[in-house]
């Protein structure tokens, strides 16, 4: 009896403590959000249905930038020469603080908002990365930030970048190099996943580029000693790479799509062309892999006696770790707790578990803790690496499909169209903007982050890894 009385009153001193931790600004946000939600969950849902691709993302851009300038931001369209770029902005003064939208689809992925696989329309695009619910869910941020500006409760600048074309042409790199984080003191991201944590891992520095090999075309039967065979350059170049994987660090990646390995049976094909990508933990370790893959071209050309070229697209850096902001967004994350699931949502998760081969486990929020930060950890790349080597930047995941999802795959595209997803944005929405208050009412930490930013970027001076002239618009 005696132990459950003090159970009790542990209950009574514990639980109010805990509800006294979130501030009445954090209060504030949460209701903000909360005001928001259904107008948040329609754009994601309309964005999510025109899965709009690199470049050709006018709608989805014009949804988020539109709902922006209805909630009294200064809208900029249009930057870094990019039509579906825009900055968002309100306030004024110190401490700048900025929070990344993205909105671009992948190619190939359509499905309807179910558990078992079926494309909405066949061979269309679809939101297997969840970028319907990145950009609404960074912009519901950004709104309750600048109603806690407007109504006098905090100073300073909030922005809102929306970044097309993450998922080929990294638009970013070219914002970037616009110089539209200058000035800014600390930048927010976050990122759809199958679990939930405050980001202190980097991610894979990233170069792209295209080879084309120019031969003789000539009858493939009656005189094919006529032909010099740009096809036979393209598979020797191949082999090279595959020969060339044995020996490669295991944190090095290489990808490559032949985008044209000539037309028809019977001609000796004059051209060939793949899109080759080098990956490494590092961008200092992918460099020389780079530029040993394209001295391969140069051997495969002259094997096949064959003319070539090389172009390169783009490239982005690995992310910049700051973990005192992660430490930042990891207090707000606890204060906020798991997301809780209906029954309807973990039978959902669990049939798309099933049918992806993956264990029947549902879904997993619950909050981690802060990791330790590996030097070399796998995953894949993103063009915030580039942002992070020019503002300091924290980033957050959070739950919006099942655990062990595959990602890049119809069952991200389901879930991120109906209720699973919406909870996964709400939250990232109330996470970064709690975060931000921190920084908006604390000069010091402010200056703690963006200390810890110059000290890890040392003496590295950031070059973006893309070519002369404008973005590539209209080449996807």
């Amino acid at each position: 009896m005696k132990s459950k009385i003090l159970l009790i009153l542990i209950g009574l001193i514990v639980f109010p403590t805990m509800a006294q931790k979130m501030s009445s600004d954090k209060k504030a946000i949460i209701n903000s959000v909360e005001k928001h939600k259904q107008n948040l969950i329609q754009i994601s849902d309309s964005i999510w249905a025109l899965a709009e691709t690199a470049f050709d993302e006018h709608e989805s851009s014009r949804i988020l930038a539109d709902y922006a300038e209805k909630n009294g931001f200064n809208v900029e369209r249009g930057v870094a020469g990019m039509p579906t770029a825009f900055v968002a902005s309100y306030g004024s003064g110190s401490p700048v603080i900025s929070v990344l939208g993205e909105f671009d689809a992948l190619p190939g992925i359509s499905q309807r908002a179910q558990p078992t696989k079926e494309a909405l329309s066949e061979g269309a695009a679809g939101h297997g990365c969840g970028h319907n619910l990145f950009g609404a869910g960074s912009l519901g941020a950004a709104i309750a930030v600048k109603e806690l500006i407007e109504e006098g409760r905090i100073k300073g600048t909030v922005k809102f970048f929306g970044t097309p074309s993450e998922e080929k042409y990294f638009g970013k790199i070219w914002m970037v190099r616009e110089g539209l984080w200058d000035g800014v003191d600390v930048n927010l991201s976050w990122h759809p996943s199958a679990k939930m944590k405050a980001d202190v891992q980097s991610s894979l520095a990233l170069v792209d580029f295209r080879v084309e090999f120019f031969g003789q075309a000539a009858h493939a039967s009656s005189d094919p000693w006529n032909g010099r065979s740009a096809s036979d350059a393209l598979e020797l170049y191949t082999t090279g790479i595959n020969y060339y994987r044995e020996h490669v660090k295991p944190t090095v990646r290489i990808h490559y799509h032949i985008e044209d390995g000539g037309q028809v049976v019977n001609v000796v094909p004059d051209y060939s062309k793949i899109w080759v990508r080098v990956r490494d933990t590092k961008r200092s370790g992918m460099m020389p892999v780079y530029e040993q893959v394209k001295k391969m071209a140069e051997g495969a050309a002259i094997m096949a006696n064959v003319d070539y070229k090389i172009s390169l697209i783009s490239g982005i850096y690995e992310v910049l770790v700051n973990r005192k902001g992660g430490e930042v967004m990891q207090k707000n994350m606890e204060l906020l707790g798991s997301i809780s699931y209906t029954d309807e949502e973990v039978a959902f998760g669990k049939k798309i578990q099933e049918v992806t081969g993956k264990p029947q486990v549902g879904m997993d929020s619950s909050i981690r803790p802060l990791e330790e930060t590996k030097e070399h950890p796998g995953g894949g790349s993103t063009d915030v690496g580039d942002v992070s080597w020019n503002v300091a930047n924290i980033n957050l995941g959070v739950t919006t499909a099942p655990k062990d999802t595959p990602w890049h795959s119809w069952a991200v595209v389901a879930c991120g169209g109906m209720s699973i997803g919406h909870k996964g944005m709400v939250y990232a929405s109330k996470a970064m903007a709690m975060t931000m208050v921190d920084l908006f009412k604390d000069k010091k930490l402010v200056e703690e982050i963006k200390s810890e930013y110059k000290q890890r970027k040392g003496d590295e001076v950031y070059e973006a890894i893309i070519p002369e002239g404008p973005p590539p618009i209209g080449k996807n």
